[in-house]
């Protein structure tokens, strides 16, 4: 432990990394709670039907590698 504390302090100005770290973060998480909070009721409702919504359902075929929509899998 101690060389990896002994590289990091040779590095210079270590100690803003951290706080540019934070204040992205924290800035990435504003800026979703005010993208969220504008959103409208249409936006809304769309939103909250996407994990139910069947029609663009997709499924991944795993023998053959491919992505198939549920109304184009007439062969099975």
């Amino acid at each position: 432990m101690k060389l990896v504390t002994s590289a990091l302090e040779s590095i210079a100005d270590i100690q803003w990394f951290p706080i540019i770290g934070l204040i992205i973060f924290f800035s990435f998480f504003v800026i979703l709670i005010i993208h969220v909070s504008r959103l409208g009721r249409k936006q809304e409702d769309e939103y909250s039907r996407l994990p139910l919504d069947e029609d663009d359902e997709q499924e991944y075929d795993y023998q053959n590698e491919t992505k198939n929509l549920d109304h184009d899998n007439s062969n099975r």
